[in-house]
Formats: structure tokens, C-alpha cells, sequence
């Protein structure tokens, strides 16, 4: 009886033994596709079996897609957003109002913006927030260039839409204090209850703050 071909690691000064179920090709494409966010082993291993399963339908279309985007993406000069443009289709949509200005910590908290499709004015992307632990200060952050676009004429408002944590709340109120030399609006996203929350479910600093964010009726 022939024994099943066992893969060996030395790891941490131990050795781990494990069975190979797959090739090298398969199994590279299984641990690439792991380490994206919201995707473990085991989900990226039944993602590359539906492919596998279907390679005319999905694989070889996804490949040519990822490839053509890898060679044609870049990052807006203007607001920071990933686009295959320069500047990005936000950002050249003449149809947007230029009197508003929305900035965001990373481009993921642009793009869930846009999906409610309820903010028609500009983006600023910070790049991060300001995080002393870290060593990231106002230098490593694109404020300069809010507080240069900040100033054009047709600027009347800037809405702070960067997250409710302490390294968020510490960014905002850095920018707020660099932007009073400007002149213009500053608001902030309000936080509390969603929308179908329930008060008996949410935590106290969320009724904390929706009760700071209440407003007339």
C-alpha cells in the first residue's frame, strides 16, 4: 500500500507534517488569495475550487481583469482616490459640487460613500490618521494638500468623515484647528443609532454620541 506524499516544514525549530492535496500552482494561488481581508484558508480554498471548476467562466476572465487593472491603476493627484485615471472619474465629473469637500481616512471609506450615492461633492483622502504610537504624524498625511484645496474660492464647506475611534477623532480635531486659518465650514459625520438599531442593543458611547448628535425635528 503506497503512503500519501506528506509535505514537510521546519518551522520554529519544529517540524510540521501535512498532506498535499493539491499542486504547487493551485496551492500558491490558494495562500495569495488567503491573505486578503475577509478571506481565510478555507474560504480562499472553495473561492479557487469554483475557478477551478469553471476556468473558461470565471478564472482566465478574473486573470485578464486583474492584470489589466494592475497595469492601469493610479492614484488621483487631486483627491487621492484609486481610479484608472488621473484625474479620477470622481473628480472629473463636472456634474459634482465643488463647494464640498469630504475627506476620508483610507479609499475604502470613500468607495462606501459612493455606494450610498447621497454625497454628490468632492473627496480628500488622508492616507491614514495621525497615530503618535505609530509614528505617523500631520507630515505622513496628505493635510497639506486639504488645507491648499481648502482655500480655493468655490470651497465653502469641509465635512470631517473620518472614523469614530480615538486616533480618528484626535485627526479631526488636528485638521478642524488647521482649518480655521481657511475660513470655511467645518461639520462632521453624525454618530449614534443606525438606521432599524435598536437602543436596547447599542453600547453606551453610541448612545453617547447620538444623543450629542440630536437634532430638531
Amino acid at each position: 500500500m503506497r503512503r500519501p506524499l506528506f509535505l514537510i516544514q521546519a518551522k520554529a525549530g519544529c517540524i510540521k507534517y501535512g498532506v498535499t492535496m493539491t499542486g504547487r500552482e493551485i496551492e500558491n494561488l490558494i495562500k495569495l488569495l488567503s491573505r486578503l481581508p475577509g478571506l481565510g484558508p478555507r474560504s480562499a480554498r472553495r473561492a479557487v475550487l469554483q475557478m477551478l471548476k469553471k476556468p473558461e467562466m470565471l478564472m482566465l476572465p478574473l486573470a485578464d481583469s486583474l492584470r489589466a487593472t494592475a497595469e492601469a491603476m493610479t492614484t488621483c493627484s487631486n483627491c487621492g482616490n484609486i481610479d484608472v485615471t488621473d484625474p479620477c472619474h470622481i473628480c472629473a465629473d463636472y456634474t459634482r459640487s465643488p463647494d464640498t469637500i469630504c475627506v476620508v481616512e483610507e479609499v475604502q471609506d470613500l468607495w462606501a460613500l459612493e455606494r450610498g450615492a447621497s454625497f454628490k461633492g468632492q473627496y480628500h483622502v488622508l492616507g491614514g490618521t495621525l497615530s503618535p504610537l505609530d509614528g505617523i504624524g500631520p507630515d505622513d498625511l496628505k493635510i497639506d494638500q486639504l488645507i491648499d484645496r481648502a482655500r480655493a474660492d468655490a470651497v465653502t464647506e469641509v465635512i470631517l468623515a473620518t472614523n469614530a475611534t480615538v486616533d480618528g477623532q484626535t485627526t479631526a480635531h488636528y485638521i478642524t484647528e488647521r482649518l480655521i486659518e481657511t475660513g470655511v465650514k467645518v461639520t462632521r459625520l453624525a454618530h449614534g443609532v443606525p438606521v432599524g438599531g435598536e437602543l436596547d442593543y447599542l453600547d453606551d458611547g453610541t448612545l453617547a454620541a447620538a444623543l450629542r448628535s440630536r437634532s430638531v425635528v
